[in-house]
């Protein structure tokens, strides 16, 4: 059987990369908030097909 050569590097170095950007910070929501959000969403286009019929 060939042997290969830098397969443990390669698979470390992919979760290396994953580690990193992990870390990248950006905006936290609480997934309450976006559940919330999408109900709000659907009420409000609900009373908009209601009130302002086309």
């Amino acid at each position: 059987m060939a042997e290969k050569k830098g397969e443990g590097f390669q698979s470390g170095a992919g979760l290396i990369r994953y580690f990193e950007e992990e870390e990248i910070n950006g905006p936290a929501l609480d997934p309450k908030l976006v559940i919330y959000i999408g109900i709000a969403m659907a009420i409000v286009v609900e009373l908009t097909k209601v009130f302002w019929p086309s």
